[in-house]
């Protein structure tokens, strides 16, 4: 999808996604709550404006569930605890972003939002850092790209050993070995580690 002139432009990659947007979020956000901007008008196919709406219900899909398109949901809240609560209630945790005066507040916040990532007083900034990790958490995915622990995402851990040397009397790595091996290492491990009497 790409953007051009404030509207939403879909492809022919994808061009399902404009009858997501149409039937997903907006129809249900403008039944349950007041629509401030736009409407399901504004899904004009290959388009889609902006659609703003506030005070939606909690269990509306709009809420609950990803929108794909140009909408925002507005809700008011009585304190910033009831915000963090509504926002981590999510299924979802791909990013969200904190709003605040008070730097130290807002990196608290930021701190507890369930999400992969948190920008503060700005949006998506933290997809302009290389080094930081990008990816969700919930049903928002797994995995990262960007920084250490995406280049790890290419890689896999591989444990190797060898023996160094051998311990007399002890073939302890090889078919071969026989119950006198055994014994050997039963009576060793119980005198390294095994419990002492006073």
């Amino acid at each position: 999808m790409t953007t051009a002139t404030g509207r939403l432009t879909f492809d022919s990659l994808d061009p399902a996604t404009g009858a997501v947007v149409g039937t997903h979020p907006i129809q249900d956000a403008v039944a349950g709550g007041r629509a401030v901007l736009g409407g399901p008008e504004s899904v004009r196919a290959p388009f889609v404006d902006p659609v703003i709406v506030e005070d939606v219900p909690e269990e509306s899909v709009s809420v609950r569930e990803e929108t794909f398109g140009p909408t925002l949901t507005v809700k008011r809240v009585a304190d910033v605890e009831e915000a963090l609560e509504k926002a981590n209630a999510s299924a979802y945790g791909l990013a969200g972003t904190v709003f605040s005066g008070n730097a130290r507040r807002a990196v608290e916040l930021a701190r507890r939002m369930r999400g992969g990532m948190t920008a503060i007083n700005s949006i998506i900034s933290f997809a302009a850092v290389p080094s930081l990790p990008f990816g969700g958490v919930g049903d928002s995915g797994f995995g990262r790209i960007h920084g250490a622990d995406g280049l790890r995402e290419f890689s896999r851990p591989k444990a190797v050993s060898r023996q160094r040397f051998a311990l007399p009397g002890m073939n302890l790595t090889s078919f071969t070995r026989g119950q006198k091996e055994l014994d050997r290492l039963v009576r060793l491990v119980t005198f390294l580690h095994g419990r002492r009497k006073r």
